[in-house]
């Protein structure tokens, strides 16, 4: 991999399928092989003007077909940012954000209820449709963060949007604390942060799906979410927020699992920038 960056500041990791191809677009990324570095082109000084020229590259890329990761073009821009409350550099479309390895931040909800001593999560599956991580299973309410809304509102809103939770009532969900990851697959490379909120609901609530993403909804004993966490038919990162439900409610601690310390180190990886 080479480093991405813009100025002297690293921003992301760049595999070598995809510098290659960006170097055929010197007006914008600058490739430098000795020094193992792709910098967006120092002509372009302003965030504007850094948004327009990548996305114009971007485009010209998803014509041609080049990269099968932008044949799932959002239309929802992420910022390029070295942390979550730093400014931008520049935005980029979210299905090329993995081509940059830039971080990404989501938010997820662990949806729960108790029912005679009892408990209970709701756990979604992904519709077949989706362009990532199609009919897998996936927390009750997750999704990206987009530039420019606070972590709290985009939870809320994915809430009512994936599984129809009002507004007042996600508005209690809690912030519990976070996840770091990295990711690596056939779309690119996702070192990612997701902050997870934890939501007690009542027994009698039942989650509709209104946006499309959601194929269906389980209600399972915590017992068995704890088995299926481990059977593959999870979404990779959605797996980690259970796991950390688990352990903060302590059905998994260190004297009922073996493996407890390094499940807990996994759980928050140090970025390799």
């Amino acid at each position: 991999c080479m480093a991405f960056c813009v100025g002297k500041e690293q921003y992301g990791l760049v595999r070598e399928d995809s510098w290659r191809e960006l170097s055929k677009f010197p007006d914008v990324f600058v490739v430098d092989e000795r020094d193992k570095v792709v910098k967006l082109s120092e002509q372009l000084q302003t965030v504007d003007k850094r948004t327009e020229k990548v996305n114009d590259v971007l485009v010209k890329l998803r014509e041609d077909q080049v990269f099968d990761c932008l044949k799932g073009w959002r239309y929802e821009m992420y910022p390029v940012v070295k942390s979550y409350r730093s400014t931008p550099v520049f935005l980029v479309e979210r299905a090329a954000a993995g081509l940059f390895g830039i971080k990404q931040y989501g938010c997820h909800l662990n949806g729960y209820f108790y029912q005679d001593r009892s408990l209970f999560m709701w756990i979604s599956r992904r519709s077949p449709n989706k362009p990532t991580f199609p009919s897998k299973l996936d927390n009750l309410a997750a999704g990206g963060l987009p530039v420019g809304v606070k972590v709290k509102d985009n939870m809320v809103k994915e809430c009512y949007e994936e599984a129809a939770i009002p507004a007042d009532v996600a508005a209690g969900a809690v912030p519990v604390g976070s996840i770091s990851y990295f990711l690596e697959d056939d779309r690119g490379l996702f070192p990612q942060m997701g902050f997870v909120f934890d939501l007690e609901l009542t027994a009698e609530f039942k989650p509709v799906a209104i946006d499309g993403e959601v194929d269906q909804f389980y209600c399972w004993p915590i017992e068995q979410v704890k088995e299926e966490i481990v059977s593959g038919n999870f979404k990779p990162n959605c797996a980690l927020v259970v796991l950390d439900f688990l352990i903060r409610h302590g059905y998994v601690t260190a004297d009922n699992e073996p493996l407890y310390e390094d499940l807990v180190t996994s759980l928050h990886r140090t970025q390799p920038f």
